[in-house]
């Protein structure tokens, strides 16, 4: 009877059709932030369907996402310093933590072991266990004759490093995490007044931050740091009047492809076109308004851009190729995210004011469906877990 049991349990267990429907895979999942109330929508991409919505998790004004390298796991970095580790396969909050008082986002270490937090309040960045949430490094954001500066801008690198920059100093720190109870720190000075943001290429090379205070981007070779930081576009724009600005650009949102870097210049509604070997522009693209997501769909060909007020409702598509906008779309009120599927064929785009996610055919452009959601912000696929700065 026992070894009957057995091999009922047994075939049971290896039956390809039990329990088929409440099987999930990770690797198309996402989260979209639910802004105003505080909550975040489980996705899944392939069949463009809500899955979950997991409440009570904060503010989340300016929410970013990063996931576990199995994908399971989503940590959501709160406005108000709120820390929280999602499930989603148990569509519940496994973990969540208020580390500090004002967070303006986070990075996972290139391992998965470490989850990292840049904080306005208190001004530094700190290092968690991904499994846990367990502090294991407080890095407080110093410099000068003690003084403190915010911290933006922060990313993963190679090697178990972070690297981030100090709105008040100017500074960059690179911060490696090998020995991640006492994290090395390389500090990199005058780097340029008022840096706001900043991104990683896709390789893992090259930290750029934009500068609110004085024209220009702060670029750092993350291959040869000895030979510190190299401005680029200093002069662009110098003697130009600058435009109100309504909301900042976000350089998590630069696009890069194998010839071009495309940047939301700041003030102007142009999009800049460097070369990504000289860092040298090489054109400016007229847009309807004041960029501020630019992002690049997989395959480089196309250039998405959404606006700041009062253009937020529309999204200009650029051609890589001929460096033109081609295509102008209206989604809806506020556009303000979208994320493409991980090779590309689909972006989904949120439009809080209109409640709703837009998923696009991004070939024929033509609109596949529209999901409800409350005020929707962010949105974030699990395919960033093996993407270096996602």
């Amino acid at each position: 009877m026992t070894k009957l049991l057995s091999f009922l349990s047994l075939s049971l267990l290896l039956s390809p059709t039990l329990h088929a429907d409440a099987l999930r895979a990770t690797g198309d999942l996402g989260i979209v932030i639910e802004r105003e109330a505080h909550s975040a929508l489980i996705v899944n991409t392939s069949q463009k369907t809500q899955l979950a919505r997991i409440e009570d998790l904060g503010d989340l004004s300016h929410a970013s996402v990063v996931f576990s390298r199995d994908q399971r796991f989503a940590y959501i970095f709160g406005r108000d310093g709120g820390l929280s580790k999602l499930d989603l396969l148990q569509d519940e909050v496994s973990h969540r933590i208020i580390q500090g008082g004002n967070s303006i986002g986070g990075a996972i270490s290139q391992d998965g072991r470490i989850i990292a937090v840049s904080n306005y309040s208190p001004p530094g960045v700190k290092l968690f266990s991904a499994d846990t949430l367990e502090l294991l490094a407080d890095i407080p954001a110093t410099y000068g004759e003690n003084q403190q500066s915010k911290t933006v801008g922060l990313v993963d690198a190679p090697n178990h490093r972070f690297v981030v920059s100090l709105f008040d100093a100017g500074e960059i720190w690179v911060i490696d995490a090998t020995d991640v109870k006492n994290p090395h720190i390389d500090k990199f000075k005058n780097i340029g007044k008022q840096p706001y943001d900043a991104l990683i290429s896709a390789d893992g090379r090259y930290y750029i931050a934009g500068l609110f205070a004085e024209k220009g981007l702060a670029l750092l070779d993350l291959w040869h740091p000895e030979n510190g930081v190299k401005r680029v576009l200093e002069n662009y724009g110098k003697d130009d009047e600058q435009l109100p600005i309504y909301k900042m650009p976000h350089f998590e949102g630069w696009a890069m492809t194998s010839d071009y870097v495309f940047v939301p210049a700041i003030g102007r509604h142009e999009v800049l076109v460097l070369d990504s070997r000289t860092w040298q522009l090489v054109k400016t693209i007229p847009v309807l308004g004041q960029p501020v997501f630019v992002m690049a769909r997989p395959d480089g060909r196309q250039i998405w851009v959404n606006f700041a007020l009062p253009s937020n409702d529309k999204v200009q598509i650029i051609d890589a190729p001929s460096l033109t906008v081609t295509h102008t779309l209206n989604p809806g009120k506020a556009v303000l995210h979208f994320e493409f599927t991980p090779r590309g064929e689909n972006v989904w785009v949120a439009a809080r004011d209109d409640n709703q996610v837009i998923v696009y055919d991004t070939q024929t452009l033509n609109e596949i469906t529209r999901l409800p959601a409350d005020k929707p912000n962010g949105i974030f696929f699990s395919a960033r877990a093996h993407k270096i700065g996602m």
